[in-house]
């Protein structure tokens, strides 16, 4: 059974969705769809170096940006997008989330190995520790993601 709380402006209501990239943004707007949100904006976030070389040039990031987000309206065609630039991704994800005025993020964990979460800071454990706004952390596929 789905249940739907995006009625009446509850937690749904407006959903930010960060996204890392086109297969993430379609796996994560599948995972979203049974749950029928009201609003959905599509966030992908551009790694800045901060004073080391960027991971990837701008211009690819922004590439990138723009397929996640053409795959998130195969499924929710009126969606948002918003692009943010930062060093910190759970911070931008904040921060994206308060200008937008989203009544949550909803995202879907990427997954790794423990070595991997540990050097990257684990970002989901940071999304629900440090959260400044509701967080809903959506299903996998049946794939194992």
């Amino acid at each position: 059974m789905t249940t739907t709380l995006a009625d009446g402006g509850g937690l749904l209501a407006h959903v930010l969705v960060p996204v890392a990239t086109e297969e993430d943004a379609l796996a994560t707007a599948r995972a979203l769809e049974p749950h029928d949100p009201g609003r959905v904006t599509v966030l992908h976030v551009v790694e800045k170096g901060g004073g080391t070389p960027d991971k990837t040039p701008v211009e690819q990031s922004e590439e990138l940006a723009e397929a996640s987000y053409a795959a998130v309206r195969t499924v929710f065609p009126e969606a948002d997008d918003h692009t943010a630039y930062a060093r910190d991704v759970v911070g931008a994800i904040f921060e994206a989330a308060a200008a937008v005025d989203a009544s949550a993020v909803a995202y879907r964990s990427r997954g790794g190995n423990r070595l991997l979460q540990f050097l990257s800071g684990d970002r989901s454990l940071r999304l629900v520790t440090e959260a400044e706004c509701p967080v809903v952390a959506l299903p996998g596929d049946s794939e194992g993601d």
